[in-house]
Parts: structure tokens; C-alpha cells; sequence
């Protein structure tokens, strides 16, 4: 199907990096929520990267006639960066994982969440199967901004979000659990080691006091009489008689 908007392009594969494609994410601390991705482009893909280029330079001549009061800014802000280089956020350079590519972010509203498919088309539901490492084909649409003295363009998802193949998880792993726990776990101390409860020691055995058989009462204390054929129960800890028979 034929591209009738000069400003939207779908590219050609990528690597997909920090995917908030499934639940919006703030970058920032009280900053608005939105759906996120950010696309390695391989500068061996000359075709993609000539088509973002375009669709650029046609979102500066919306710009003008737009949001610039008919000029365009001798220095417009893009969103495509070289990831040999350095980051314009704080200069240091790229990731590993961005050499060799064309950095390009591009977010959408909440009320605007991405549909992503598979290589035949087909929605996924699976969220395991969406996440940062994985190579995919991206619609993104291209639009002038003014904001806060700034004047640049903007990349926005267009929709539609096609996963082409797995790929190596990018991100910190997630620490094994021997890691957290250890080895197996070590013997706790004996009650009779901590403190003296009057608990029997550890390995003991407690003896069933037998029907007819009884600690000495407390003062006041009548014992109930067994009826024939009922079985008293006793507190295991007290060895008193407790309520109730079994049977009943």
C-alpha cells in the first residue's frame, strides 16, 4: 500500500531498545505518561534512512507554515542521532549496542496505545514476546513543534508495530537466586539455645498422656469425667485436658 503522508515512514528493521510499547511509562518523575520505543537503525539501511530524512524535511516545511510564523530556524532540532557519537542528554556516548546505528525515539499518548503484530500479522497477546532486544518494523509520523523557546520536530508512533524476530535482551539482568539466597540454608538454633521456654529439646519426643491419666490438678480444678467409650483430648503443650471429646 502506497504512503499518501509525506511525514510518516515504516522502516525497515531495527533493534528495539527501552519498549514501553504494552503500558505507558513516564521518562521523568511527573512527566507525562506515554507509549515509548526507541529504534536502532543499521546505517547499512541506506533506504530507510534516505525516507526518515524526507519525511523530516517535509515536517520543517509544515513547521513554517504552522508552528514557525513562515520561517524555518537556521537550527531545528531532529530525533535522529548517530550512535557512534554522544548523547545530546548529557554527552556521554551511546551504548554499546547503538554502534553502528541510527538512535531514533518515538512516543505516542496514552489514549494512542501501539497495535503490535507479529511476522504474519497476527496481534500478540503474549507480553513476554514485546520487549527491549527484539528487531522489528516501526510506523512513525514526523511533526513540527514550538515549545518553551524550542523549535524542532517531533517522532510519533503511527500505530502500527510489526515484531520481526527475537534478539538478545537488552538491560540489566535479573540477579540468579543464589545470588540473593545463598546456598542452602543454614540450621536454626534449637529452641533450648535461644531461649529457655520450658519447650521439649529439639529431637524429643512428647508422650501422649493415656486415657485416665492426668497432671496434677490446679486448685479449683475438678477434672470432667470420661464417659465410657469417649476419648479425652489433651493440650500437646499443657498436656491438660482440653473441651470436647473425639467423636463428638
Amino acid at each position: 500500500m502506497s504512503n499518501n503522508n509525506p511525514t510518516r515512514v515504516v522502516t525497515g528493521e531495527a533493534r528495539l531498545s527501552y519498549v514501553n510499547l504494552l503500558s505507558p511509562r513516564a521518562r521523568h518523575d511527573g512527566g507525562e505518561e506515554k507509549y515509548s520505543v526507541t529504534l536502532l537503525i543499521p546505517k547499512t539501511d541506506v533506504n530507510t534512512k534516505q525516507r526518515l530524512d524526507a519525511a523530516i524535511e517535509a515536517a520543517k516545511l509544515q513547521g513554517k507554515e504552522k508552528k514557525w510564523n513562515g520561517v524555518v530556524p537556521p537550527m531545528v532540532a531532529i530525533p535522529i542521532y548517530d550512535g557512534d557519537g554522544v548523547k545530546p542528554s548529557d554527552g556521554l556516548p551511546f551504548g554499546a549496542e547503538c554502534k553502528g546505528h541510527w538512535v531514533l525515539s518515538a512516543s505516542s499518548k496514552v489514549d494512542q496505545p501501539p497495535k503490535i503484530v507479529d511476522i504474519n500479522l497476527n496481534p500478540i497477546v503474549d507480553p513476554t514476546e514485546v520487549y527491549s532486544g527484539m528487531y522489528g518494523r516501526v510506523a512513525v509520523n514526523f511533526a513540527p513543534y514550538a515549545a518553551q523557546g524550542k523549535k524542532g520536530i517531533g517522532c510519533y508512533l503511527s500505530t502500527n508495530v510489526q515484531k520481526t524476530r527475537d534478539g538478545e535482551p537488552l538491560g540489566a539482568a535479573a540477579p540468579a537466586a543464589t545470588d540473593d539466597f545463598g546456598g542452602a540454608p543454614q540450621p536454626s538454633p534449637s529452641y533450648g539455645q535461644q531461649q529457655n521456654y520450658g519447650q521439649p529439646q529439639q529431637g524429643a519426643q512428647f508422650q501422649q498422656p493415656q486415657p485416665g491419666q492426668y497432671q496434677t490438678p490446679q486448685p479449683g480444678y475438678a477434672a470432667p469425667q470420661q464417659q465410657p467409650g469417649q476419648m479425652q483430648q489433651f493440650d500437646p503443650i499443657t498436656g491438660q485436658p482440653i473441651g470436647g471429646v473425639y467423636g463428638q
